[in-house]
């Protein structure tokens, strides 16, 4: 689908499930890798993520772009037009947009890194999981308050160690 194709259709949606125009610009926009769409206040254009109508299909991507019109038509009438309004939350449920749109297959989740560092207790032999390093200069055991030392689990993978 062409971004074109995608104005044309973002519009007759605008006017089938909302009644009024679409009036701004809609495109396409593959950098977006965790959102299906977004919505510009100072432009009011709209952008849609292209994997998600390569994942699944049309239908998902009109429940997309239901969302972002709840925002765009809320936002140019002068009304809560934030995921926490009412008035957006009623809006979204009456033209059966989605609230939130289904993450790519083959995206890892932020969720899913590992720990990367033990943090061990000189005193008491304390164990603390990190994910981030920590300088152990500024920190202390909790428990009692000893030094504590580093071990590295796993090494950093495709990021660059910056020079001490």
């Amino acid at each position: 689908m062409t971004n074109e194709q995608l104005q044309s259709w973002v519009e007759e949606i605008s006017l089938h499930s909302f009644g009024i125009p679409f009036r701004h610009q809609a495109r396409f926009n593959s950098r977006l890798k965790t959102t299906g769409g977004r919505y510009f206040m100072k432009t009011h254009h709209i952008e849609i993520n292209p994997g998600q109508l390569e994942a699944y299909g049309k239908e998902e991507v009109e429940k997309i772009i239901k969302h972002e019109l709840c925002h765009y038509h809320l936002h140019l009438a002068g009304r809560g037009y934030r995921h926490r309004d009412p008035e957006f939350k009623a809006l979204l449920a009456k033209v059966k947009g989605s609230r939130f749109c289904q993450s790519l297959p083959g995206r890892a989740t932020r969720k899913s890194i590992p720990y990367r560092y033990k943090l061990v207790c000189t005193s008491c032999g304390m164990e603390y999981l990190r994910k981030r390093r920590v300088d152990i200069q500024r920190y202390r055991c909790g428990k009692c308050r000893g030094k504590l030392s580093i071990i590295e689990l796993l090494p950093m993978i495709g990021k660059s160690r910056r020079a001490k």
